[in-house]
Formats: structure tokens, sequence, C-alpha cells
């Protein structure tokens, strides 16, 4: 009977291997199917099967992977590190960035298969080529500093947007403005610039500041003006903690010591008030101050450039402004001359703006006919300010390409016209005359022939002729 159960034995144990074998195939069938690349160890590391994806990815063998241990390749520098080496110490779900032998970077997940008992039986691995990911998003990130870089450049320029456009010079004295300048500039001595508001007082400060030795420290500007007098000698020398009512608990530092190692620009200096100047005197003299509410010395060494659009000597004379102090502030003086005096800039500056224009609102505009010349024929109180305005203004307003008179403010339209002070001068023929021609120069533009010009003008077109021969030589 034991015979009978022996005999019997053997083909069911020869099923088992055949079944495992099946089995084993049908896996293997499985993993080289799979476009994952796979990797499966026992629960000590040992590897069991790979899957074919895996073999090409990593450029080794199957038959050089099985049986080997994942320590054993992982020192081999097949890949490293070993994510399986991490489930086992870990016993849990890994998930890291493993470097092959050709230095592809692999995005490797660990899983472990546990037994009935809690022990790790076997240790899945599978992985996903990431080098071009990766390259990709070095290559984004590089793109994104470059941005960063580009907006961070930008944002300077668009802070020195006016200072640049205030120095856009084509005159002769400008140029020779701005070559003294320069050469001041590298000698500690304070500057002195006078100038009606808005010819670019503030720019050419900068530009002293930019082209002396101290370019590297602070430029600390300061609106005389601006600043309230009762709160202007707390602003200029900061003041101790508790100094006065409503003080901060933390005091605060003055606009000289931040402008220690650099340069101090006060703008309409003729406004400091004349109690105030005797205390500044003293800084120029000495170097040094006393915080309001303070008792110990306060060191600031700087360079002072001082601005201004009044008549300093007359103050003086006034009694409005120290002469000494007004002796200490103007070691070189500096007159810029105002935009009406320098035409070549004018029609630079309006380039410029034009195209400062097309760059924040997208419209594109060209000047039409005359509008320049009422440009140049304009007085322009406001000087670079008020043209940029004005530009400014017309290109909002144009409802076409061209910028015509119409867009233009009242009174830069009659500048230069015959409506103008400029006919008082001018007897009643010659008034006519000029009014005459311009009514023809712009019945030239709207019309194409005398004949449409006479019947516009209620005239006929030998007259038309005659007074064009006798205007414009036609």
């Amino acid at each position: 009977m034991r015979e009978v159960n022996k005999l019997s034995s053997k083909p069911m144990a020869t099923k088992s291997v055949e079944h495992w074998e099946q089995a084993n195939e049908d896996l293997q069938l499985i993993l080289n199917s799979s476009l994952d690349d796979i990797l499966i160890t026992d629960g000590d590391g040992i590897v069991l099967s790979v899957s074919q994806s895996f073999a090409n990815s990593y450029r080794i063998p199957p038959e050089e992977l099985v049986g080997k241990s994942v320590i054993e390749l992982e020192k081999s520098q097949i890949f490293q590190p070993s994510v399986t080496r991490k489930v086992i110490e870990t016993r849990t779900r890994q998930v890291l960035l493993q470097t092959t032998m050709d230095d592809k970077k692999m995005l490797v997940t660990g899983v472990p298969v546990f037994g009935e008992e809690g022990e790790i039986r076997r240790i899945v691995s599978y992985s996903h080529d990431v080098t071009e990911l990766l390259e990709l998003r070095a290559h984004l990130s590089e793109m994104q500093e470059e941005m960063s870089r580009v907006r961070r450049e930008l944002e300077q320029l668009r802070g020195r947007d006016r200072e640049m456009c205030d120095l856009l010079i084509a005159s002769d004295c400008m140029k020779q403005l701005t070559e003294s300048i320069s050469r001041i500039a590298r000698h500690d001595v304070p500057v002195l610039l006078l100038g009606e508001s808005g010819v670019g007082k503030s720019a050419f400060a900068k530009l002293v500041h930019r082209q002396s030795d101290r370019k590297s420290g602070p430029f600390i500007e300061v609106n005389c003006g601006a600043i309230p007098a009762h709160l202007i000698e707390s602003e200029l020398f900061g003041y101790e903690p508790g100094a006065f009512t409503g003080a901060a608990k933390s005091g605060k530092v003055g606009l000289i010591e931040l402008a220690h190692d650099g340069t101090l620009f006060l703008d309409e200096v003729g406004e400091l008030p004349l109690a105030l100047q005797v205390k500044f005197l003293k800084v120029l003299e000495d170097k040094q101050f006393r915080k309001v509410g303070g008792t110990k010395p306060v060191h600031s060494n700087f360079r002072l450039v001082c601005a201004t659009n009044r008549d300093m000597s007359s103050m003086v004379q006034e009694g409005k402004f120290r002469e000494d102090l007004y002796y200490r502030i103007n070691t070189v003086e500096m007159l810029i001359p105002p935009l009406r005096e320098r035409p070549s800039d004018i029609v630079e500056l309006v380039m410029h703006f034009l195209h400062q224009m097309y760059l924040r609102h997208g419209l594109d505009r060209a000047l039409g006919k005359d509008v320049m010349q009422r440009f140049l024929s304009y007085h322009w109180p406001g000087n670079i300010r008020e043209l940029e305005h004005v530009v400014e203004r017309a290109v909002v307003l144009a409802p076409g390409h061209f910028i015509e008179l119409s867009d233009l403010p009242i009174a830069i339209q009659r500048a230069g016209d015959t409506s103008t002070a400029v006919m008082d001068k001018m007897s009643l023929p010659d008034m006519l005359a000029a009014y005459e021609k311009r009514i023809l120069q712009d019945a030239r533009q709207k019309y194409s022939t005398t004949t449409q010009m006479a019947m516009h003008l209620g005239v006929s077109q030998p007259t038309i002729v005659r007074k064009l021969q006798k205007y414009f030589s036609v």
C-alpha cells in the first residue's frame, strides 16, 4: 500500500514543479511585456528576476543580475543608491533618485511584500528614466533665473527711466555741461545745480554721484520744499527715543547719517529753513552732528550736491539764506539751461517719449505735419517734465496713428501761431498776409488740387494759383 502511495506521489510532485516553472515563465513574460523597469528580490535583497526593460536601461544582461545581491550591484555602481536596501532597512515603501553606470537618472520606487508572519518575502522595485525630465527642469530653472534677472534689470531701468530721459541730449550746450560735470564729479567738492523746474537737476545730481568715487555708496535725495518746516530737522538729523511727543520709541536715523560714504542731494535747497541753516553749516564744517534730543556726536562723511530754481544771490542779499552757507554749497555752480533754449534736445526727447509711450501703453504713434514745429515754438515753462506729459496726453488722445495739432493742448497749438503775442509786433498788412498764408497752407494739406482748394475757400481757382505763387513760389 505504501509503495502505491509512493508511486502516486511522484506524478503529483512532477506536476507541482511544472506548475512552478510555468508560473515563473508567465511572470517573466509579464515582466518583459511591461514598459516599466522592474526588479524583484527576496527578503534579503537577492535578485530573483528582472524585466528586459530593466536590463536595457541599466545596460546589463538579466543573467548577470539574477542571483546577485543588491549590495553587490550597488558597490559595482550598476546603480546607486539601492532602493531595495532602503526598503530592507526601513520596512516601508521608498522612492529615490538613482544614478546608473552611464549617468542616467532613474526615479525608483521600492515596495515590500510581507509574508503571513510579517517577514519581508519579496521586494518589487520599478523605475523610470527621468534624465530628460531633470535636464528640462534644470533648463527651466535656468530660464526662470534668467527671467528674474531680466525683470530686476527692467525694474532698474524703469527706476532710472526719468533720469535717462532727462539726460538725452543733442545740443552743444548740454554736451559741454555733461562734460564739465564729468570732470567735476571726480573731485569731492560741493556742487550747486541751478535751473528752472523740470530741466533735469535731479538727473544731473545722480550723474555726479555715478561718476564720483562714491558711486558705490548711497545716493540720498531730500526735497527741502516737500518736507514741512517743523519736521525737516528730525528728517535730516534723526532723533533719539523720546526726543519729542509722538517720536518713535526706537528713535530714527536721519538722512544725513544715511548718506555716509555716499552723496546727499538737497533739492530745492533754497527752501531750507533759516534757523536750520546754521546747524547744517556745522555739519559741513565738522562732518558730525547730534540727533534731535541726543548728546553723542554722529559722524557722517558725504558728498553734497544741491539744486534750486531760486536766485540764491538775491536770497542772500534779502537775508533769506545765510551767506556763509551759500559759499559752502556752491564751490562749483552749474546752470542747466531751460528746454526752450535747446531745441535739438526737444526733438530727441519727443522721439524718446513716443517710444516710451509705446512700451507703456502699446500705442504706436508718429507726429503729424507741423506738430514738431509747434513743439519747437512752444516756450515749455515746465521743461522736460511738461514735455513728457504733453506727449503722453497726445499719444492717448490721438484717434489714429498720427498725432495732429488738435491732439495738443491749446497753448501749444497756438505756439508760433499768428494769433500769439508775436503778432503785436507786426503791421496790419503783415498780419493779414501771415494769416492768409496759414489758411492756404492748411488747405494744401487737406486738398490735392487748386480747384478743391478754391471751392473750399470760396474763391476762384486762378486766385488760389496766384496766392500760391505769391507765398510758396508754386
